[in-house]
């Protein structure tokens, strides 16, 4: 414990200066716990890092706003908080999350009255479990076997923490056997739970001037790119093209300040773009760059075919159930331990396509361009991704552990 609270003590530091410096008063009084609530109350303490966890954890929080819980959400990035606030959801208060110091989580939880804390996914911070009054739950919970070995090296510690959860539903059957050998009590396991099988898709409309540029049948969409994908894909495109000469690629970086790493790539291969950022037109281009934030959903209606990224490095891959969610086919890499049980069913149900190198995904994406062969992948893709998942069952047992 005094390892992590020196080692959380110095990025703390580098946090506060860095907001100091930028003079950002409003992000450090988050950080800081120091923005109280302007109405007195109890309330459920509810954090979801980035906007991807605050997507899945949608019908949860409209589920115990219907159950007349206040809420109090922490999000760990300006974009989620926009998200979150662009909701207008009722008894609910949104904030940057605080830093993980045990004086500004016991700060925050006696400010805000907090008599219980929620936690989505991977983020499990220490002091917000041990300093917790009330009972501390984890819903869709995912613990990598690198992040599990990083725990097994301070059993005491990684037992005493878990030791503070009440209520465990993991997101696949792996991660609940890695939680279970670094020390969660067997009283708080629950079922296994992925929640971004409820993924609903959000009401976007395409502008019809935008959607006049593109043919679904033959766009493909390499959805939220890191560093050492865009290469591959951009190769993977142009050898495509040699036999659809009018198949297009939308390119949706995961971090859109790659942009010009991205443009640097588009020269070198010769390929003409637009930009979205600028406000271009894709009329023409063999490339449409959508350098922005929070318009995915536009993206996979005009795709009839998704490559889901971050599954050729080392990320573990991105969520299958959003572009499934918008009949387009699935092509994806080989490193998908994010979403290892989804991945593990589209597999199973040959629903969608393994791709490692540029050759093969190529010929996956001039496969796809088969209006017939789309389909089929794309209906077989959500009949393998859909599964029973039981929201009421899941909310008696949330409810039940928080005695709302």
């Amino acid at each position: 414990m005094l390892l992590y609270r020196l080692v959380v003590g110095l990025l703390a530091c580098g946090i506060v200066v860095k907001l100091c410096l930028r003079r950002d008063w409003a992000t450090l009084s988050d950080r800081l716990a120091r923005t109280g609530p302007t109405d007195p109350g109890a309330r459920v303490w509810m954090h979801a890092a980035s906007n991807g966890e605050l997507t899945s954890v949608k019908p949860v929080l409209s589920a115990l706003l219907d159950r007349g819980v206040r809420l109090l959400i922490t999000v760990n990035t300006q974009s989620a908080r926009d998200m979150a606030e662009g909701w207008s959801l009722p008894n609910t208060d949104i904030r940057l999350a605080p830093l993980d110091l045990s004086h500004v989580t016991r700060r925050m939880m006696r400010q805000w009255s907090v008599t219980g804390y929620i936690t989505v996914e991977s983020d499990i911070w220490p002091h917000r479990f041990l300093n917790c009054p009330g009972p501390v739950l984890l819903i869709g919970a995912r613990l990598t076997e690198r992040t599990a070995r990083g725990w097994a090296r301070f059993p005491r510690f990684a037992k005493r923490v878990l030791s503070r959860v009440s209520y465990l539903s993991a997101q696949d059957s792996r991660s609940l056997a890695r939680f279970r050998d670094i020390g969660l009590p067997h009283t708080a396991v629950g079922p296994v739970f992925d929640l971004k099988a409820l993924y609903t898709p959000p009401t976007l409309p395409v502008p019809a001037e935008l959607a006049q540029h593109f043919d679904r049948t033959t766009t493909w969409l390499a959805a939220s790119t890191h560093g050492g994908e865009d290469a591959l894909l951009l190769d993977a495109h142009k050898r495509a093209q040699a036999d659809i000469p009018d198949l297009k690629l939308i390119l949706a970086p995961r971090h859109p300040k790659r942009a010009d790493a991205i443009i640097a790539n588009l020269q070198a291969r010769g390929l003409s773009f637009a930009r979205r950022s600028r406000g271009e037109t894709p009329d023409g281009v063999d490339v449409y760059l959508v350098d922005t934030l929070g318009e995915m959903p536009l993206w996979y209606q005009l795709a009839g075919t998704t490559f889901v990224a971050g599954s050729l490095t080392d990320r573990g891959g991105h969520t299958p159930y959003e572009p499934a969610a918008f009949d387009s086919a699935i092509i994806h890499g080989s490193d998908t331990g994010n979403f290892s049980a989804a991945y593990q069913r589209l597999g199973d149900a040959k629903a969608a396509i393994e791709a490692a190198n540029a050759v093969e995904i190529a010929t996956a994406v001039t496969d796809l361009t088969n209006p017939a062969r789309q389909k089929e992948f794309a209906a077989a893709a959500r009949r393998a991704l859909h599964q029973d998942t039981n929201l009421d069952a899941l909310m008696r047992d949330i409810c039940s552990r928080l005695g709302a």
